[in-house]
């Protein structure tokens, strides 16, 4: 199938591919900024045998980071990180941190292209759509690469396991879902929407797998930490507080963030709200949450009824927009996590012939990857103006919009042909 003219496609492919080689690959090479150094001291602390009963101990870690001469020691934390975390770059702890960071960017390097190729496979898109779709993402790329974010290689397993579960290979696509699921959740949105096909085979691999990488975790890290995780960093995270950052933060681009911008005053972080009424800011969130929530259970709800089996690519589009929307923050590198959610999206819609809604979606995910945020930042904290300084927020709100009208719309139309019914297909043959 074709999603863009080729022209266009060839233009955007050359110009992004430059962009992410650029402002993303080159940097990468020559310098480490924030976010790798934190990854890569925890790693450290756990390959040396250090205390990593302290790891959530900031001042304690930023002097580890001093020890071992990595980054910048006070921009460094390991809250809100789960444990697992801690022994991601183990297997490269014996190189000096750029050296580090180099082999991480490779690797990145190698996902993203990976991603394109399977992205195709799945989609039945020719490669050169696929890898435009994916490298629309822009500054999500970026990040990732110039930061040291796993986030390409966490989106291409997804990616992987999908692959496998269209496939039949159950035991797979259950491996490649559950192996990152504890340290960046978002796996699970996937698992949670092929739960509901009953795939017993597929949700006993992802079980397994996530029950060995804690039981690994819990073994080399102690359970100690396990417990000061759950029971003092996830709470305050789930509500986008986080330590050493302003919880007023634009950066978050999340409505816990928006609605305390709006309605909480600070005398220092925040003394010009729109309202000072902090009552306000828990009813918004609340209310706002659950009616996204409502929203696309019922949505969901009206898919399965009418569609049956094809509605899983579908579902998964719109539970993996949903779950980025709910979140208490988001960066742009979480946006990596849409290819797969996305691109299921945009697939089915093409192949039903809603091409309003399919580049609706399209439109929002691209101007995601690509708007210029260095424009928004003087609307933060002007009272009821900052909701201006949440553009990204707004175009993933108009991206869920899009996706649930449009799914709406298609749940009252016959059964579609192509790629979506071949999900059907396969997923109804595939082992249970």
């Amino acid at each position: 199938m074709q999603v863009f003219p080729k022209p266009v496609a060839l233009v955007l492919f050359v110009t992004l591919g430059a962009l992410v080689g650029a402002r993303g690959v080159v940097p990468a090479m020559s310098r480490l900024t924030s976010d790798f150094p934190s990854y890569f001291t925890a790693a450290k602390i756990v390959a040396e045998g250090g205390d990593v009963g302290r790891l959530y101990d900031i001042p304690w870690f930023q002097e580890q980071m001093r020890r071992y001469q990595v980054g910048e020691p006070s921009l460094g934390k390991f809250a809100p990180f789960p444990p697992p975390t801690a022994l991601l770059l183990v297997p490269l702890t014996p190189l000096a941190p750029l050296d580090a960071l180099r082999v991480m960017t490779g690797l990145s390097v190698l996902c993203l292209l990976g991603s394109i190729l399977l992205l195709a496979r799945t989609l039945a898109w020719g490669t050169l759509d696929a890898a435009v779709f994916v490298l629309l993402s822009g500054w999500g790329i970026l990040s990732v690469l110039r930061l040291g974010q796993p986030y390409i290689v966490v989106s291409g397993f997804c990616i992987l396991g999908y692959y496998a579960y269209l496939r039949g290979r159950p035991w797979v696509a259950g491996a490649c879902l559950g192996l990152f699921a504890p340290i960046k959740y978002f796996p699970l949105a996937i698992l949670t929407c092929l739960a509901f096909r009953r795939n017993w085979r597929l949700l006993t691999a992802a079980m397994l797998t996530i029950l060995a990488v804690t039981v690994l975790s819990i073994a080399v890290l102690g359970f100690r930490i396990h417990v000061q995780f759950l029971t003092s960093i996830l709470g305050n995270h789930l509500i986008a507080k986080l330590s050493m950052q302003d919880p007023f933060s634009v950066g978050f681009q999340s409505f816990d963030t928006l609605f305390r911008r709006l309605f909480v005053f600070d005398a220092t972080a925040n003394p010009h709200p729109w309202v000072a009424a902090p009552w306000l800011s828990t009813a918004a969130l609340l209310l706002t949450k659950a009616g996204i929530l409502v929203v696309a259970l019922a949505t969901l709800v009206r898919l399965v009824r009418t569609r049956g089996p094809i509605a899983t690519g579908p579902a998964v589009g719109l539970v993996g927009i949903m779950t980025l929307l709910l979140a208490p923050a988001s960066a742009s590198y979480h946006l990596l996590l849409l290819w797969l959610p996305v691109g299921l999206l945009v697939d089915f819609f093409l192949r039903e012939r809603a091409l309003t809604s399919a580049y609706l979606v399209l439109a929002s995910y691209a101007l995601l990857g690509l708007f210029p945020y260095w424009l928004v930042p003087p609307f933060e904290g002007r009272g009821g103006l900052s909701v201006l300084a949440y553009p990204r927020l707004f175009l993933l709100l108009a991206m869920f919009a899009a996706c649930v009208h449009g799914l709406w719309t298609r749940a009252q139309a016959p059964h579609g042909t192509g790629a979506d019914a071949l999900v059907g297909t396969l997923t109804a043959q595939s082992p249970r």
